[in-house]
């Protein structure tokens, strides 16, 4: 279903009241109160949808507070047996097959050192990934809309990623290739002239927009709506390198 069948299927009451003065706009960090998804909203026909904006590269955006807030880069995580040996040079298999007591020990989880140990050769001929894990935030801004969009982003879903490079720095950045989006949406919005909406487009049945009301605080998206607002983005990603390049600048 599109947006505009979508909307057409909305007819409900809007029960939002504004929230002090917002004349002045600024994008800072503040401190963030929920949206009340509990209010059915009237869709106007300017409205505007957050997902869309922000994936709208006609738009002035701008980027604000790019930082990192959690950074694992290390060679000490360990890993399950299976990882070390088939990080093995080929020779090295062949000059120690796996035996039954090896196999018994596939899914054990151990450092490289006790890998080696184990096989019963020199640890220098273990090689050691990296285990990264990089997770931050930014902010997403347009003066003229008077919209500030504050998002979260990683290298991976999993505790880390492991890569075998010869440096820490190389690790990361390998690591960012895949970079994503995830997590929780915050919103500032202080423009009272036009409506901001966010749509869930796979809840066509209960509340799939929600009008974000002017503020000045940041608005956390109730879960569905933040899901759906990282999934329109990333299917957008590779038109908006201004994200990329903020987060590649900020890993350096």
């Amino acid at each position: 279903m599109d947006s505009t069948q979508l909307y057409d299927q909305i007819s409900v009451q809007s029960g939002y009241a504004s929230v002090g003065n917002t004349s002045t706009y600024t994008p800072d960090d503040q401190e963030h109160i929920p949206i009340d998804a509990s209010v059915k909203p009237t869709l106007e026909p300017n409205a505007l949808i957050i997902a869309q904006a922000l994936t709208d590269a006609a738009i002035s955006w701008r980027i604000h507070n790019c930082k990192v807030t959690k950074r694992t880069a290390t060679q000490d995580e360990p890993l399950p047996f299976l990882y070390h040996y088939d990080s093995l040079d080929d020779a090295i298999k062949q000059a120690h097959p796996l035996t039954p007591n090896l196999l018994a020990q596939f899914n054990t989880v151990m450092s490289a050192q006790d890998a080696a140990t184990l096989i019963e050769i020199d640890s220098e001929l273990m090689a050691s990934p990296w285990h990264i894990k990089v997770i931050g935030s930014l902010v997403v801004f347009s003066e003229a809309l008077q919209l500030a969009v504050r998002l979260q982003w990683t290298n991976t879903g999993k505790a880390t990623e492991q890569l075998y490079t010869q440096n820490k720095d190389d690790a990361i950045i390998a690591a960012f290739k895949d970079w994503r989006f995830f997590g929780r949406v915050d919103v500032l919005y202080k423009n009272r002239q036009q409506t901001l909406v966010s749509i869930d487009e796979h809840d066509v049945n209960d509340e799939p927009v929600l009008i974000v009301d002017a503020s000045p605080e940041y608005q956390q998206l109730p879960a569905t709506h933040a899901l759906s607002a990282i999934a329109k983005i990333e299917t957008e990603k590779d038109k908006l390198p201004w994200f990329e390049a903020a987060i590649l600048e900020r890993l350096e």
